[in-house]
């Protein structure tokens, strides 16, 4: 029997490198897991986009668009102001 090996993307593939390039990602209903400061957050897409602290419901929030989920707060900083810069552990899209 053959083994077959699966490679995840490296940070730097993983990484959004605009805006736009998050932006994408929603409309295609991307799911997400980063770091930002110590803390992990993921983004799922049951029916709206759904952005929490990992592991802490009491910090969701459903987003109707990519420019909403862009305000959610991650630790002292919008999204969108650190998008570009938080390590993405994981995404699809």
């Amino acid at each position: 029997m053959k083994s077959t090996i699966v490679q995840s993307n490296s940070f730097e593939a993983n990484r959004f490198k605009t805006i736009s390039d998050f932006k994408d990602c929603m409309r295609w209903h991307g799911e997400v897991e980063f770091e930002w400061n110590g803390k992990n957050y993921s983004i799922t897409h049951p029916d709206k986009i759904s952005i929490s602290e990992a592991n802490k419901q009491e910090t969701e929030k459903l987003c109707s668009t990519a420019d909403e989920a862009l305000e959610y707060k991650v630790g002292d900083d919008r999204l969108r102001d650190v998008i570009t810069q938080v390590t993405v552990w994981s995404r699809t899209i």
